[in-house]
């Protein structure tokens, strides 16, 4: 009779070839850069796959900016990306990834009153995002089952939702909260057999602006506890202008690990340029 405990010496022994083989700095396979070097650093190279990750935040905070964000630099490193939206179209989503790469408003897209230098970089940064790997799905008016089958479609290494509450539960439920629950489950689930990173975007029913801490917490992501439990990752984004104009420097950005299954906690500083809807690494700034 087989031992139902025996250790899988399988799985071991590809565990220890894969430590053997990686070089020093090297990504292991398993895992897709954010693009955000001090992140990636924080959390072991980047988001794992069959990993629920769920990044929150206040209202304005920019955590749909930062998610869009980390996808056009997981596909600007060839990873197949699938940015699944409940608030934009398509078209809004390009004028924001041109606002992010060609370092220019949107108010300047659309008016087309742009300096020369600026023009040229729109050029440029067209020319990168139309062959990136990077397919744009929406939520509106379809389940959560038929979301995700669109998805699976385009083999992605990566799947992104904006946002947790728009996404249509798998079965309906008597409140928002339980179909949150639902949902958070359903996609650790899917991720799981999958094996793809599910990165989602997440209001905080909990969250209250008038505390004397107005960092992310564990319980601000509600959906009665399930989110906390079943994600791997939890991040959370904290703009102290955002509650106390003045009070700190414009743009700055903490990225809270709020939990981390797999490693430490602490945070990141970030660097918001909203006018771009663009984030850097405040340590290591793109050029």
């Amino acid at each position: 009779m087989k031992d139902a405990h025996r250790i899988p010496r399988d799985a071991l022994t590809n565990l220890i070839v894969q430590v053997d083989n990686l070089q020093q700095g090297e990504i292991p396979h398993d895992t897709i850069p954010t693009g955000f070097p001090s992140v990636d650093k924080a959390i072991g190279g980047g988001l794992r796959r069959q990993d629920l990750v769920v990044l929150g935040g206040d209202v304005g905070s920019g955590k749909s900016a930062l998610a869009f964000g980390i996808a056009l630099r997981a596909a600007s490193a060839g990873h197949k990306v699938v940015f699944l939206s409940g608030e934009m179209n398509e078209d809004r989503l390009m004028e924001r990834a041109l606002a992010i790469e060609g370092r220019a408003s949107i108010d300047e897209i659309r008016s087309g009153d742009v300096p020369e230098t600026t023009r040229a970089a729109l050029g440029a940064a067209a020319l990168r995002i139309r062959d990136l790997p990077l397919d744009i799905l929406p939520l509106e008016g379809i389940g959560l089952t038929e979301a995700m089958s669109l998805a699976w479609e385009r083999d992605p290494a990566l799947v992104v939702i904006d946002y947790l509450q728009l996404l249509p539960a798998p079965d309906q439920r008597s409140s928002l909260d339980e179909e949150c629950a639902a949902s958070a489950r359903a996609l650790k689930a899917m991720a799981l057999e999958r094996a793809v990173s599910c990165l989602v975007v997440a209001q905080l029913p909990r969250f209250h602006p008038d505390r004397a801490d107005r960092r992310p917490a564990l319980d601000d992501f509600g959906a009665l506890g399930s989110i906390k439990q079943h994600a791997d990752l939890l991040l959370g984004i904290y703009r102290e202008e955002m509650y106390d104009p003045g009070a700190g420097m414009e743009g700055a950005t903490e990225l809270i690990i709020v939990k981390n299954r797999n490693g430490p906690t602490g945070f990141v500083d970030l660097y918001f340029y909203q006018q771009w809807m663009r984030f850097e690494d405040m340590l290591d700034p793109d050029r």
